[in-house]
Order: C-alpha cells, then sequence, then structure tokens
C-alpha cells in the first residue's frame, strides 16, 4: 500500500515553439490598419458634406422666417425676397406668395457635394425653407 503511481514526461515530449508551428503575426495590424484608412477617411468625409447639409438646411429656414416677416410686415413681396437673400451667406432662390392676409416665402438652396474622389458617387441636394406668416394690418 505504500506504492503511489507517478508519471513522468521525459524530455522527449516538448512542447513545440511558436516558430516551428505557425507563421509570424508580424505586419498583421499595418496590413488592417492601411485597409481600414481609406474607409474610415471616406465616412469621415460624408458625415463632413452631412454637417454641411444641415447647415445650409438651417440657414434657408432662417432667411424663408426673415422674408415672410419682412414680407408680412412691409406688406410688399420684393421686401421678403430681398430680407431672406440678405439672411443667408450663399445664393438662393425665393419665391414669395401672398394668399389672403398670409404670406408664404420658400426659399431653395442646392448644395454642391465637394467630397474628393467621391463627389460622383454622392449627388448634390436641394435644401428648402419655407416660412407662412399673417400679414400685419
Amino acid at each position: 500500500m505504500g506504492r503511489s503511481a507517478s508519471c513522468s514526461t521525459g524530455s522527449s515530449m516538448r512542447s513545440p515553439r511558436r516558430s516551428e508551428t505557425a507563421p509570424s503575426d508580424d505586419g498583421q495590424a499595418t496590413v488592417e490598419f492601411a485597409l481600414g484608412l481609406p474607409v474610415v477617411l471616406a465616412l469621415l468625409l460624408v458625415a463632413a458634406h452631412l454637417v454641411v447639409v444641415a447647415r445650409d438646411q438651417l440657414a434657408v429656414i432662417h432667411a424663408a422666417r426673415e422674408g415672410a416677416r419682412a414680407a408680412a410686415v412691409a406688406s410688399s413681396p420684393a421686401t421678403g425676397v430681398a430680407a431672406a437673400t440678405a439672411a443667408v451667406g450663399f445664393d438662393v432662390e425665393v419665391s414669395v406668395a401672398e394668399a389672403g392676409d398670409r404670406v408664404r416665402v420658400e426659399v431653395r438652396h442646392r448644395v454642391h457635394n465637394r467630397i474628393p474622389l467621391f463627389g460622383a458617387l454622392v449627388p448634390d441636394v436641394t435644401v428648402i425653407g419655407t416660412a407662412v406668416m399673417q400679414v400685419e394690418p
């Protein structure tokens, strides 16, 4: 009863070294970075374009409100067009329509796509702002 079984692994059972079994992963991170970087840059350029479109949308809404307010107070469509055009710093198309005791101003602006290399894939966007106000007596 005093005996115990023991297992001995001799020197012939060595664990294999890494260089003997698998190829090296050196440079894998560099390749993944090189492949992923253009995708990330393209997404950043598209995001920047979306920010420009949102900014211009807010600007034409503001211009439409300014034009409607000016046309409602002055009772003149030309005053509304001048006020809407002056409210933004870029070219816009302004239309003023009077219907009874209300004036409606619509401002349109085409946002040109200036994304390098991807500009042909993403079309230009037209943003529209509309405002309606009651004509002042």
